[in-house]
């Protein structure tokens, strides 16, 4: 495993709901990442963000890490679950509700 392969392992397993974006929770960078963060907060749980645009070697390396081309990513529990229009089609059929109750992912404060 690479090193940015195990910075990434790292980051996922340290957090319950980690998602890899472009920009900030408050300053999405693409409309995908917003859509993804406007997902995430619907469902009410604590999650981790990393600014893919921050860090070019994370950028690179979280698109053969998942074998996903595009950016956002979600992880959850360490399981990648997809993008944002994957999230989209889970969140509108109570499968990514689902997922992260049967998870035991923790709601935010």
């Amino acid at each position: 495993m690479s090193d940015i392969h195990s910075k990434i392992a790292a980051l996922v397993g340290e957090h319950d709901v980690v998602l890899f974006m472009k920009g900030t929770p408050l300053f999405p960078q693409c409309g995908f990442s917003s859509t993804a963060i406007q997902i995430l907060e619907r469902l009410g749980v604590d999650y981790e963000t990393v600014d893919v645009l921050a860090d070019p070697e994370v950028r690179a390396g979280i698109k053969t890490f998942s074998d996903w081309p595009t950016i956002p990513q979600l992880y959850v529990k360490g399981e990648f679950v997809g993008g944002s229009d994957i999230l989209m089609e889970m969140a509108q059929s109570g499968e990514l509700q689902e997922l992260v109750a049967d998870k035991g992912v923790a709601r935010a404060a």
